[in-house]
């Protein structure tokens, strides 16, 4: 590429020849950037490169920071839990569904107690659809080693 348009800080704007551009980089300590390659002529930057590759990952990160993060809550029953216990735990997770945290629940299976793996999974279903005003399943209960464990995340508010 014979000649450039050149912008930016501390430039005369206009179009130069690529060597006079890079000359007039060199003088000032800093680097020639091609910003946008498809232009006629191409249209380059002086800036120092090293500066504007640290700000941009300072952006980048800052906004990786803003980025919602993902809170899992999680409700633990047992393969015979009673009607009172299994309400006291809807309404936590009811609670935790409607700060917009996903849910975990899971049936915990001790000793013998894996030959309720029928209950374990009814339990499960039937919160599920207690809920499914407040939050979509995202698993299905599957049994993992002694737990049987669900997923619900929360249904975006309209």
């Amino acid at each position: 590429m014979p000649e450039v348009r050149l912008v930016g800080d501390n430039v005369e704007v206009g179009i130069y020849k690529t060597r006079q551009a890079l000359t007039m980089a060199e003088e000032q300590e800093l680097d020639l950037v091609e910003i946008s390659p498809k232009a006629d002529p191409p249209v380059c930057k002086i800036m120092d490169y090293k500066k504007f590759l640290y700000e941009q990952k300072k952006r980048d990160k800052a906004l990786k920071a803003k980025a919602s993060k993902v809170v899992v809550k999680e409700i633990r029953f047992g393969p015979n839990t009673d009607e009172h216990d299994y309400e006291f735990k809807k309404k936590h997770a009811i609670k935790f569904l409607e700060e917009g945290a996903k849910l975990k629940a899971y049936v915990f299976f001790k000793g013998r107690s894996i030959i309720y793996k029928d209950q374990g999974q009814i339990l499960l279903l039937k919160l599920a659809q207690e809920l499914e005003d407040l939050g979509k399943v995202e698993q299905m209960p599957k049994l993992e080693g002694k737990r049987m464990i669900m997923f619900l995340a929360p249904k975006k508010a309209k």
